[in-house]
């Protein structure tokens, strides 16, 4: 079953201590109001999805490009700065002005967190790909961090695509699954997740009811 997810703001990590005494290490994200600026239907577009806008934005309507002005001025919504859409089964299309907040999942509930990982540069294959390395001593000069062999003999003599070698590090889109809601604080419309969340803090995320998990 398909739902909308949302669109969430990263505030950093921090330990929960449960009841018990013990403490889990989490993620803190802000879920500001997300309000649905626009619905596609199977009939129309060929599948179904709605549209959430997020985020509040110091700009004026004016400052916005001509696309989004025409998405918020039809649906009637203050302008916001994050636009994310969302696939949906055809029992969960909202209505357009719906709003969505921390309620709209539960405690000890899975979701998928998606974001832009942190950027690390240029980077080897020891540190990019976890590669071991080569020998410490015994023939190998100046090289002890290289990647060693990259293709092979004259058939095909080629580097297949897809090679690990060393490369720009992070800065790509990346999905964590199955993340567990520890606590929920509606007064301040925090979501705390167990574990970690791609991207760096005020990145923006987005989170959805778990696929391998529900």
């Amino acid at each position: 079953m398909l739902r909308s997810g949302l669109i969430a703001t990263k505030i950093g990590n921090s330990s929960f201590y449960h009841d018990n005494g013990t403490n889990t290490q989490v993620t803190v994200l802000k879920i500001d109001e997300c309000v649905v600026t626009g619905v596609k239907t199977l009939d129309k577009d060929g599948y179904n999805a709605v549209q959430l806008a997020s985020i509040e934005t110091n700009k004026d309507i004016s400052q916005i490009k001509k696309p989004q002005r025409k998405i918020f001025s039809s649906s009637k919504v203050t302008p916001k700065k994050i636009l994310k859409e969302f696939r949906v089964d055809t029992d969960n299309i909202l209505d357009v002005g719906t709003k969505l907040g921390v309620d709209h999942f539960k405690v000890n509930q899975f979701i998928d967190a998606s974001s832009i990982s942190i950027g690390k540069g240029f980077a080897g294959v020891m540190k990019r790909h976890n590669f071991g390395g080569l020998r410490a001593s015994h023939g190998v000069s100046i090289s002890h961090r290289s990647h060693g062999s990259t293709g092979q003999n004259q058939d095909p003599g080629r580097v297949f695509k897809g090679k690990k070698m060393a490369g720009r590090m992070g800065n790509t889109k990346v999905t964590k699954q199955n993340l567990k809601i520890i606590e929920i604080d509606n007064e301040n419309n925090l979501l705390i997740v167990k574990g970690s969340v791609p991207g760096k803090n005020k990145s923006i995320i987005y989170l959805k009811d778990s696929v391998k998990r529900q």
